[in-house]
């Protein structure tokens, strides 16, 4: 693939033999951004663990102290009290059967995030195909799906990410926007940082910490130099 010319002069910025610190790191990420747009800046951790064995699963979800800098929409399916108080918390749509059956008739995604109830889990089961592919579908895990209803929706809303380990052994994670700067920037990088650090599974074996990237939307990657 053809690099641009702005893609090529930030990697002259950059010494691609070199781990950099997070600091100096998170500057240079900033720096590197250069597209007109404000940039996402993501954080990619290779980690020494085997996901194909689900005692090695790495997956949970952390409120970022600077936010996401992005505004998420979401959807909430629930019932009685539940969805009167997902309206009053500020969810964009709040429903049930009705929501469900618009996403199975219509292929309608107009949302980022789906939360839901234990009890409505039957219904929304029936979206799975559809909303799996897509990482909408609620999961306990990633505290979708609950009873605190307000307070799923003031983390969500508040930056919360989700941190996952794909089949290639990576987590990527968004941790901001350019336009934070690079201080915010480490502040959200550190947090995401100490959840999966924490989040080791006991059967990983050898070097947990692989790799940690950085990067920018259309900027290229900067190598961290994480120390645990």
């Amino acid at each position: 693939m053809a690099k641009g010319k702005k893609y090529i002069e930030a990697t002259k910025l950059i010494d691609s033999t070199k781990s950099y610190d997070t600091e100096e790191a998170m500057k240079l990420v900033v720096d590197t951004a250069t597209a007109k747009f404000d940039e996402t800046i993501e954080l990619h951790v290779k980690l020494g663990v085997d996901p194909r064995h689900a005692d090695q699963q790495v997956r949970g979800v952390c409120v970022l102290p600077n936010g996401t800098g992005k505004t998420v929409k979401v959807l909430v399916i629930a019932k009685g009290d539940k969805a009167d108080i997902a309206a009053r918390a500020g969810a964009d749509f709040v429903g049930a059967e009705d929501m469900i059956a618009k996403i199975q008739n219509e292929n309608w995604f107009g949302f980022d995030v789906c939360v839901t109830t234990p009890d409505m889990m039957g219904l929304v089961g029936r979206l799975g195909k559809v909303l799996g592919p897509k990482g909408l579908m609620p999961n306990p895990k990633s505290g979708t799906v609950t009873m605190d209803i307000e307070k799923a929706l003031k983390d969500i809303k508040a930056g919360k990410v989700e941190y996952r380990v794909d089949k290639t052994s990576i987590c990527h994670v968004p941790i901001g926007k350019k336009s934070f700067g690079s201080e915010k920037l480490l502040e959200n990088l550190n947090t995401v940082m100490d959840a999966i650090i924490k989040a080791k599974p006991a059967a990983a074996k050898g070097q947990y910490l692989r790799s940690v990237y950085v990067a920018s939307t259309m900027g290229p990657g900067i190598k961290v130099n994480y120390k645990i």
